[in-house]
């Protein structure tokens, strides 16, 4: 009789019960969480003619929204390490939805601002949250596909923006903030039931995690690392990097290849999101493949991604060849994606297990603020007479930038791994 015994699997490679439904659920509220937010931007001629306003009135519903949303990210990220994850998820779906309801009924301007900041409130509590959950069930070996599996979701929820312009078009400006908000409260309700925290396993990370957590306490943890001030860098990088190409494609199509502005928009967003989700996707499932054992491929697969990336920007910028530069560009939205998947995998490495949502919470802060300078300083190149294949050419210079932080973010969790 043989001798050999089958190892049990390690801890982190057995999943709590429902840990792939808790992806599925949040996928759907990251849909709806984009889709509340965006579809404002596609009704522009349905909600002036309802109510008058500017163009600077309308673009300040988008960037109040952003503001108010970037900057109480980090509070909210505090909510879901201080409190119960699914919970504050609810709550947020709940407020959030309501409040998209509440805008069907909106008269004047001044009603619609206000109903943006109070989004901007609500909304802000969901991602921290969501992802933190998601990697409380996946400990290891799926969190990155995880992860990566509900950004797709999100991003679905962000491409399916022009159906609040098709409805209101059809029907009234009103009538998408009206079902949309109700589907979300019901949602809302559902999830009582189905989502919860993961369970705890009694593992030392877990009691750890269990202790009290304050604000400035998980700020000064985080801060005092310097991989964490590496890793806000990188993030708001890829901030600019996505907001610059994403903002200014639609133009650089219209522009360089004399393309209608409706075919520009089509070529922009047709074929760089199907590529998007698929890239988000990708590489969460090419980290895990390789990550038994160790966690190199969380930047391995990034590296890889943005050496691919950066030379498809490149390329796309400099031909005059439009299946070129669609195909260089659908690249760049595959490969460009495997940071996004891998972002909270990262921040797990380097945050204390307690202070996980706060720390993306500070992230995304940075990256709110500095993507949406970039987005304006590429009008400002624009204004100057820059032409955008130079400001596409920055991007790719900006993601070898990236490249090399990883590296040094790399470096500083192997430090750490052996002081401890």
């Amino acid at each position: 009789m043989s001798t050999t015994e089958t190892a049990p699997l390690k801890a982190e490679y057995v999943l709590p019960s429902g840990a792939w439904r808790v992806v599925v659920l949040l996928c759907f509220v990251g849909c709806l969480n984009y889709l509340d937010r965006t579809m404002i931007t596609t009704m522009r001629t349905s909600i002036i003619q309802a109510m008058p306003m500017t163009d600077a009135q309308f673009g300040l519903l988008t960037s109040v929204f952003l503001w108010v949303y970037g900057i109480l990210s980090p509070f909210a990220g505090f909510l879901a390490d201080h409190f119960n994850r699914s919970r504050v998820i609810i709550i947020s779906l709940f407020v959030w939805s309501a409040v998209t309801w509440l805008t069907a009924y909106c008269t004047s301007f001044e009603q619609l601002l206000a109903t943006r900041v109070l989004m901007g409130i609500s909304e802000a509590c969901y991602i921290p949250a969501a992802l933190a959950l998601i990697v409380d069930y996946h400990k290891t070996s799926t969190r990155s596909l995880a992860s990566g599996i509900h950004i797709a979701g999100i991003m679905v929820g962000q491409s399916l923006g022009f159906v609040g312009g098709w409805i209101a078009e059809k029907q009234d400006w009103s009538a998408p903030f009206g079902v949309f908000g109700v589907v979300g409260v019901v949602y809302s309700f559902i999830l009582l039931w189905l989502l919860k925290d993961a369970p705890k396993t009694g593992q030392p990370q877990e009691k750890k995690q269990e202790s009290e957590v304050h604000f400035f306490t998980a700020l000064k943890s985080l801060f005092s690392q310097g991989s964490f001030l590496l890793l806000i860098l990188f993030w708001s990088l890829l901030g600019i990097i996505g907001w610059m190409v994403m903002g200014w494609m639609p133009t650089y199509y219209e522009e360089h290849f004399n393309l209608s502005q409706g075919m520009a928009g089509l070529y922009a967003t047709g074929y760089l999101y199907p590529a998007s989700i698929a890239g988000v996707i990708l590489g969460g499932f090419l980290t895990d493949r390789f990550s038994r054992g160790n966690s190199i491929s969380t930047f391995l697969v990034p590296v890889i991604g943005l050496c691919i990336a950066a030379p498809a920007i490149f390329i796309a910028s400099n031909t005059t060849v439009l299946p070129l530069a669609i195909t260089m560009f659908m690249f760049y939205g595959l490969t460009r994606m495997f940071s996004d998947a891998n972002i909270m995998p990262i921040l797990c490495l380097i945050a204390d297990v307690r202070y996980r949502a706060t720390g993306y919470g500070v992230i995304n802060l940075f990256a709110c603020v500095i993507g949406g300078l970039g987005l304006y300083a590429g009008g400002v190149l624009r204004d100057m007479d820059v032409d955008l294949g130079k400001i596409f050419q920055s991007a790719a210079l900006l993601m070898v930038v990236c490249i090399g932080l990883l590296y040094l973010i790399r470096r500083g969790v192997n430090k750490k791994s052996e002081e401890i």
